[in-house]
């Protein structure tokens, strides 16, 4: 069995799987794991929870993982941060690990996806090293550990192509013919003010909340607002309207500088589910 090892394990979360999960547990604030893991919690067509070090952005993804029931298909969609690999690049091994054990990559899903639409392709060098879509890992086997996943990098691309995926994964999902989550891993404003990136979060998540993919992109474009997975996230949002999303709801908002006290340069978080 190909298996991709875990890169940023004892970096942006700790190694060790007794810390791990003590540490998602708290994040997670008693949502239980295994079989009883978000019973009752609606089920989402979609969540988006940010992927920075579990110190900084850990109790955010918690509020986003919380308000969802995880199923046993995830796909998870990320930036490219490495500027490596294939455009809108799917993982083509067989499983990958995390301090928690395998989780298996769902091959129908994954063939189905990228028979959609010439833009996804199967390449593995845009996944090596990137930790937007690892970090997110711990969160899902934690809630359930059954759980199969389809990863998926994506580098910067405009409306039409981010209208092009987005369709085709929801056509891929619907002939999948089973329950699926679509994950989307981002951070919001990078390295500014504390006061200016508030202000542009929110401007962003408004959006977000508005399900408005092209108002998205164009305002981050046109205000500087240096949200890392903004194409993922327009291509989830594409995905989830096609597969009859009608609205979305911000679960959690901070800042590293809640952290770090450092309010001059931070990093905004948010977590946002999709029904």
């Amino acid at each position: 069995m190909s298996t991709r090892k875990a890169y940023v394990a004892g970096q942006f979360y700790p190694a060790d799987p007794d810390k791990l999960s003590g540490l998602v547990t708290e994040y997670l604030r008693g949502v239980p794991s295994s079989s009883k893991a978000g019973s009752d919690a609606p089920a989402a067509l979609a969540l988006m929870a940010p992927h920075a070090g579990y110190v900084y952005s850990g109790t955010v993804a918690g509020t986003a993982y919380s308000a969802v029931k995880i199923p046993e298909t995830i796909v998870l969609i990320g930036p490219n941060h490495t500027g490596r690999g294939a455009s809108a690049a799917i993982s083509s091994v067989d499983a990958w690990q995390s301090p928690l054990g395998k989780i298996t990559i769902d091959q129908q899903l994954a063939a189905l996806i990228k028979g959609a639409s010439p833009l996804f392709t199967f390449d593995d060098i845009a996944h090596n090293s990137e930790h937007s879509l690892e970090v997110q890992l711990p969160f899902i086997q934690f809630l359930n550990p059954a759980t199969s996943i389809v990863p998926i990098t994506i580098s910067t691309c405009d409306i039409e192509e981010c209208t092009e995926l987005g369709t085709a994964l929801a056509r891929a999902i619907k002939d999948y013919g089973k329950e699926v989550l679509i994950v989307i891993s981002s951070d919001m404003n990078h390295y500014e003010s504390d006061r200016v990136t508030r202000e542009k979060d929110q401007m962003a998540i408004a959006l977000c909340l508005h399900l408005d993919s092209a108002a998205l992109i164009d305002l981050c474009q046109k205000r500087g607002i240096s949200m890392c997975g903004v194409t993922p996230m327009a291509i989830g949002m594409i995905a989830a309207k096609e597969l009859g999303a009608e609205s979305s709801v911000l679960t959690g908002y901070s800042t590293s500088g809640e952290v770090s006290h450092d309010t001059e340069q931070v990093v905004g978080y948010a977590g946002i589910m999709i029904r």
